[in-house]
């Protein structure tokens, strides 16, 4: 069967959605501990926020452009994809709500409420009266709409209560005031035995209070309503001009963020027609991407709302996995000069050897440089307070600080002005292309010869994600891997790229084609009758030719193990197309994140890491680097990480020839296995070559595991 004749591409956008809807199903699932489930309805929540801002304002602005034929592989157009996400989004409020109803109906069970103030009792209503009055009232800014006055600007993510005052027929006015972000969303009171709380959120305080501001009108309807906007930033608008400053030019852009087009509306409850219509006209939007919630429109509060309960309540948490100390000698460099290799496992493995290291090298005498690849850092970054302090030591530094990382620029922005005025040299990266590399290399000098640290990593420097997120960090005295890495940031500091290298693959100019070259090579050894494996560990796929190509391979007889958390834009399992492609996807308690490569078999075997999802935006848009693995014990570790996934039929989901995803969690009387909780067993028996083991500093790094009784 042909690959461009059959049904087999799927479209991104769709793509995308599914997998949030398998986040959505950590939140339904009745064996995740309850605030557990509330926070997936929250990370439900903000992951569609950004997918609106992003991926559907640029299809909003691609109709402006009149644009037709989108997406390459499905040939659906700009429209094509918004009416399908929005059908799908709809979809999906529906059982958002339902889950949020439930666990919020199964807290009553731990004296956890959420209340209107309709709800209340009388002693409830007078501390919220005088609250509303004493608080909420004087900051407060009601504004009526109509003939004579003008449609407010509704600010990108806001919650306002809306108002429908009874007028003429053919006259339209409403009321709308804005939720302050001054204000806490969260009211509560003490529970029974205070081990509880009852909850209101402060929009629904504000609508109660309403009829006392508008006293005058009579109100028909009361709503809460939230516009999404277009959350993309031009980066071409003059952000390389010669005489603009990236940074200035920078922060003006995020401030236009805020005044960008509308590209959804969300409601609390079904409108009248004719406001609805008026709401839309002004906005720019039709019917469309309406969405009626019956959830908050906001789900931000989750995260302060189960913090409360932490210590009353335990079992409506994950356990507490606190990362292993893989090391806690006094020296990271002694360690990885004399004893070879290492490879951190985040979250199961702390950061802190590699933050040790880096703290280490702006003290060392013998260090003369540090150079780094910044996308994402803490807000309180240990990290680049140790690059300040190697700075102000005498140390060449050279930090290429991509500032369109996005939701991170203005934080970004912050820290390389810090750096700049502690003697960093700072970089902006390459035009158009943004430096997506993890990369580090410390350079030292003792007696007159030069050795080289290098770090190649999956996953961002930033110490909040390493607890949550799952990336490797490969951190070595490999002289040949150093040296190539210095030519990525020459050719950095040259506006350049690297086009040729040996153990680095570096996109944008060679990654894509020496994947393609391995993924032929397999193909090849298929055709041929010998054994040929891949097995892939990414993000998201939707490069065609990389896609394309996995499919021949497939066809050629080449096994193929992938796994996807996200995007995939193939449908896997399809009889004589890619029966040879499994794809599984993990959602569960740490978010999947690192990205491995394998193509062959026994000596053969070729194993990468690196920071390159298959996304034609990674292999042609971005700097990328992936690094060979050379040490025995490391490519052994790898290989056992991806033998532990393909072995998970509790948080894995496996694609059938449909594009469904199935769960794979079958019979309750046999033993399963949770591969983030395996992962992390293997991890703490291994222990610390000093066997210490670092404690939790906070809730969100309590985990539990979910099937205790079948372990």
């Amino acid at each position: 069967m042909s690959i461009e004749n059959s049904n087999i591409y799927v479209n991104r956008e769709i793509s995308w959605l599914k997998f949030n809807e398998r986040v959505l199903e950590e939140a339904e699932d009745q064996r995740v501990p309850l605030m557990e489930r509330l926070r997936f309805v929250s990370i439900y929540g903000s992951n569609l926020d950004e997918f609106m801002m992003i991926r559907v304002g640029t299809l909003f602005d691609s109709l402006l452009l009149g644009e037709t034929a989108w997406d390459s592989k499905t040939n659906l157009t700009p429209q094509d994809q918004l009416d399908g996400i929005f059908r799908l989004v709809k979809i999906l409020s529906g059982r958002l709500c339902c889950a949020y109803t439930d666990i919020v109906a199964q807290l009553r069970d731990y004296n956890v409420q959420q209340i209107n103030c309709e709800q209340m009792d009388d002693y409830e209503r007078e501390i919220v009266t005088k609250y509303y009055n004493d608080e909420l009232r004087p900051l407060l800014s009601p504004q009526i709409v109509d003939k004579q006055h003008p449609f407010p600007f509704f600010i990108n993510e806001k919650l306002y209560v809306g108002l429908h005052f009874k007028t003429a027929k053919d006259k339209i006015q409403f009321g709308v005031i804005p939720v302050s972000d001054v204000f806490s969303r969260l009211f509560t009171f003490p529970g029974p035995e205070g081990v509880g709380y009852r909850f209101v959120l402060v929009e629904d305080i504000i609508a109660h209070f309403a009829d006392n501001i508008f006293s005058k009108y009579k109100i028909q309807s009361k709503f809460v309503m939230r516009v999404t906007r277009n959350g993309d930033i031009n980066i071409n608008e003059g952000l390389y001009d010669e005489d603009i400053d990236w940074r200035d030019e920078m922060e003006r852009l995020l401030k236009k963020r805020r005044r960008s087009t509308a590209v959804r509306l969300q409601l609390s409850g079904a409108l009248e027609p004719e406001l609805l219509k008026y709401l839309c006209k002004k906005l720019d939007l039709t019917e469309r991407e309406v969405v009626i919630e019956g959830q908050p429109l906001d789900l931000s509060f989750i995260y302060p709302l189960t913090e409360k309960l932490e210590q009353h309540h335990e079992n409506l948490y994950y356990d507490a996995l606190p990362p292993v100390l893989s090391f806690n000698g006094p020296s990271m460099i002694e360690r990885i000069t004399k004893q070879g290799d290492m490879l951190l496992s985040l979250p199961f493995q702390s950061i802190k050897p590699f933050l040790d290291l880096v703290e280490e090298a702006a003290m060392d005498p013998l260090v003369v440089s540090i150079k780094i690849t910044l996308y994402r850092v803490a807000s309180n970054s240990k990290l680049v307070s140790s690059l300040i302090k190697a700075a102000e030591n005498g140390k060449d530094v050279l930090v290429m600080f991509e500032l369109r990382a996005r939701f991170d620029e203005q934080n970004n922005i912050n820290w390389s002005k810090q750096l700049e005025e502690a003697g960093c040299t700072v970089i902006y990266g390459v035009e158009h292309f943004k430096v997506h590399s993890k990369l580090m290399v410390i350079t030292r000098k003792d007696k007159g010869k030069l050795s080289y640290i290098c770090q190649i990593g999956t996953g961002n420097y930033n110490e909040k994600t390493a607890r949550i997120y799952t990336d490797l960090s490969l951190i070595t005295a490999n002289e040949a891997i150093a040296k190539e890495a210095l030519n990525v940031f020459q050719a950095l500091l040259l506006g350049n790229f690297v086009e040729e290298s040996n153990h680095l693959l570096v996109a944008p100019l060679q990654l894509r084609n020496r994947l393609l070259d391995m993924i032929a090579e397999q193909t090849a050894i298929a055709k041929a009758g010998g054994s040929a494996e891949i097995m892939i560990k990414i993000n998201a796929i939707s490069d065609k030719e990389l896609i394309d190509q996995l499919l021949l391979a497939s066809q050629a007889g080449v096994k193929i193990k992938m796994f996807v958390r996200g995007i995939c834009c193939f449908r896997a399992g399809i009889p004589g197309i890619s029966d040879n492609i499994t794809v599984k996807s993990i959602v569960g308690r740490f978010l999947e994140h690192s990205r491995i490569y394998v193509f062959g078999v026994g000596e053969r075997r070729k194993i990468y890491i690196g920071s390159a999802d298959w996304m034609s935006r990674n292999t042609q848009f971005r700097v990328e680097v992936a690094c060979e693995i050379l040490d025995d014990t490391v490519k052994a570790e790898i290989m056992h990480i991806l033998d532990v996934l393909d072995s998970d039929d509790v948080k894995a989901r496996q694609m059938d020839a449909d594009g469904k995803y199935q769960q794979l969690f079958g019979n309750a009387m046999t033993e399963h296995t949770d591969s983030q909780r395996a992962l992390y067993q293997y991890y703490a028996e291994q222990g610390a070559e000093t066997n210490v083991i670092e404690p939790p500093k906070s809730f969100w790094e309590k985990f539990q595991h979910l099937f205790k009784n079948n372990h």
